[in-house]
């Protein structure tokens, strides 16, 4: 009996531990993002204004490596936002956690960590991609998303795409394809970070939690520097 007591101690003991593991090393990604959000509104010529603000959600996936991506297998893990309130008009809401997934891209030499920023300029192509997953140039339309302050939302590609990706390496930031790679929501990464099991789309349209305190600067950051949709 004391050996069988001793067994489940030890077990919820490990449970715990684990949990608690876990939950913190989503918040490290969830405060990683932010403070990629930061240094990139921060660059002089970083995502135009007439872009971010007509946006409806952005995805940050920090410091993916290129050895991370084995096709089929491994993937760069990150973060989901959008504006609250009716028609995605509002606020910058609680993050809902996501996995990227694909092949080596084009700017990754040496295996260099790339961030990754990508901004959804839909509904359609965010309640799709809360949903299930979604093949970015194939189940929605992608474009490298422009840069630079004299850059135009305006443009042709810009204002067909339903998402606009870009990538920051070796401290170059510009637009990039990432057409063929599939993004999807990270149920046990939000489990991780909430402390239960709960659905990304909960989290995002319906608002059924609160931002933790490691999403302080992402949303600090977004609400700064892009506070209303146009």
């Amino acid at each position: 009996m004391n050996r069988t007591k001793f067994l489940l101690a030890f077990m919820l003991t490990a449970a715990l531990a684990f949990s608690a593991y876990a939950q913190s090393k989503e918040q490290d990604r969830v405060e990683n993002a932010g403070k990629v959000v930061k240094e990139i509104m921060d660059i002089p010529d970083n995502i135009p204004q007439s872009v971010i603000d007509k946006a409806d959600c952005v995805v940050v996936l920090p410091s993916v490596l290129k050895a991370a991506f084995v096709v089929g297998a491994s993937y760069g893990r990150g973060v989901m936002t959008c504006r609250t309130g009716d028609n995605m008009r509002g606020p910058w809401g609680a993050p809902s956690m996501m996995a990227l997934e694909g092949g080596s891209f084009g700017l990754q030499v040496g295996g260099q960590a790339t961030d990754f920023v990508l901004l959804l300029m839909s509904e359609r192509s965010a309640s799709s991609i809360l949903s299930s997953k979604v093949k970015i140039g194939g189940d929605a339309s992608a474009a490298a998303g422009p840069v630079g302050r004299n850059a135009s939302a305006e443009t042709d590609v810009t204002f067909r795409a339903e998402i606009l990706t870009y990538s920051r390496a070796r401290g170059l930031f510009a637009g990039i394809s990432l057409a063929g790679s599939t993004l999807r929501p990270d149920n046990g990464g939000n489990q991780a970070l909430y402390g239960k099991s709960i659905s990304s789309k909960d989290i995002v349209l319906k608002g059924a939690v609160p931002p933790p305190p490691s999403a302080q600067l992402l949303l600090q950051t977004l609400n700064s520097h892009s506070p209303k949709h146009t």
